[in-house]
């Protein structure tokens, strides 16, 4: 298939300014959705990371599978990196990630006091594609507990450091460096977990694969939530739109069943976890 083009114009700039800024920092925090811990893993941040230690966190625990969460986990730990999994919506994890990250770096910390160097605080930078939660691991910490600042020796004017103690800081990251997918299952993971517009697939071929996918993977899951029954081996997508129509009163328009406005409800209540815990890739393993 053709390339997926649906990114804005600023990805060299944005990878020109992380490669930047990494020889600065000690240790990556990269941020991927729980749901689809591979589609929201962005492949061009392995080209400025470099040998920099790199925290794989899995956000967003809470709306996805628990036991598939764990094998990307032991995945991720495979391939050579730090991982672990979190719920942002609990304060908790903040310190849970700031906590590792110092682990992962004490003895880095202990041999640069071994060579006489200035006792200095370790320095993180947080990488990950849009609503993977990477903005509000920032702001939270920044608003709640750390205090910016900016202009530093070796920093140039520009970035912004947020201290989060006098052992630890943040980089503020850059623009958001997009993928471009040539892989048509990536970009359909994506959208499936609300980090691109559905409007960027054919946005009915993306709910009819939604809802087989969930039948076929978490049987019930869709049924009892919109109180319908489907049947995969019949012409079920029709029956399918009207059924959730009928059962949560949506109008018809002109007499015919509004698809658009029952896709919108099907979709909020997949991006909320109303429909179920449901992860959209299993590691290949």
């Amino acid at each position: 298939m053709a390339q997926i083009q649906w990114f804005p114009g600023h990805m060299a700039k944005a990878k020109r300014e992380i490669s930047e800024k990494m020889k600065l920092i000690d240790i990556v925090i990269e941020l991927v959705d729980a749901r689809a811990p591979y589609s929201s893993k962005n492949p061009l941040f392995n080209g400025v990371v470099n040998n920099k230690p790199r925290l794989i966190v899995l956000t967003k625990e809470d709306l996805a599978d628990d036991q598939i969460t764990n094998k990307w986990l032991e995945y991720y730990q495979k391939q050579g990196y730090y991982a672990l999994s979190v719920n942002l919506k609990n304060f908790n994890e903040y310190k849970k990630i700031i906590a590792v990250c110092k682990d992962i770096l004490k003895e880095k910390m202990a041999r640069e006091a071994q060579k006489g160097l200035k006792p200095r605080a370790m320095r993180a930078m947080v990488l990950g594609i849009p609503n993977v939660g990477k903005s509000t691991f920032i702001n939270r910490l920044a608003k709640r507990k750390a205090t910016v600042t900016g202009n530093r020796p070796g920093v140039t004017k520009a970035q912004q450091i947020i201290k989060i103690d006098k052992d630890f800081e943040l980089f503020d990251t850059p623009g958001v460096l997009w993928p471009k997918f040539e892989n048509e299952s990536v970009a359909r993971n994506i959208a499936l977990i609300g980090s691109i517009k559905q409007q960027i697939l054919p946005r009915e071929d993306l709910f009819c694969y939604a809802v087989e996918y969930l039948v076929d993977h978490y049987p019930g899951y869709v049924e009892n939530r919109f109180q319908i029954s489907i049947d995969l081996q019949s012409d079920w997508i029709e029956q399918c739109y009207d059924d959730i129509a009928r059962q949560r009163k949506i109008k018809p328009v002109r007499g015919i069943t509004d698809y658009d406005r029952v896709m919108d409800i099907f979709f909020t209540d997949l991006f909320d976890g109303m429909i179920g815990k449901i992860t959209w890739e299993i590691p290949n393993v």
